[in-house]
């Protein structure tokens, strides 16, 4: 069972990853990933990039193109098993001109040796209100 502990630590770790990556920090990718992390961004035209070198790659890629802000907010968690939990969010991204895009993020959270870390990530962008209702 999810203890408040696990929830905070869970919680702390996908807002972290805006924090890192906001600040150019993609060295510690590996405290918020696992090694190899599936990061899908085919709904926003890219891949599934796979392992944690893929995904630091992709980001200087990007270079300018990235967003210069990423919140997240609406956390909910949902304990699979002990060691396995699902976590939906949503996140803003602001850019370099203002604009701004929606996402929802998909997790699949585990605990690793290291503690807990992100293992597939599905990103999915929100572009018509009530996603078509």
């Amino acid at each position: 069972m999810l203890t408040a502990h696990d929830r905070t630590t869970i919680s702390d770790l996908i807002a972290l990853h805006g924090h890192l990556v906001d600040a150019g920090h993609l060295d510690r990718l590996h405290t918020l990933f696992t090694p190899d992390i599936a990061y899908d961004v085919t709904d926003l035209g890219g891949a599934v990039l796979e392992g944690l070198d893929a995904l630091r790659q992709a980001a200087l890629a990007l270079g300018a193109g990235n967003p210069v802000a990423h919140h997240v907010t609406n956390i909910v968690l949902t304990e699979v098993s002990g060691t396995d939990v699902r976590a939906l969010s949503k996140g803003l991204g602001v850019n370099t001109d203002g604009t701004c895009g929606s996402v929802t993020y998909e997790d699949t959270v585990v605990m690793t040796d290291s503690g807990w870390r992100i293992s597939r990530r599905k990103v999915q962008a929100r572009r018509v209100p009530l996603n078509n209702a």
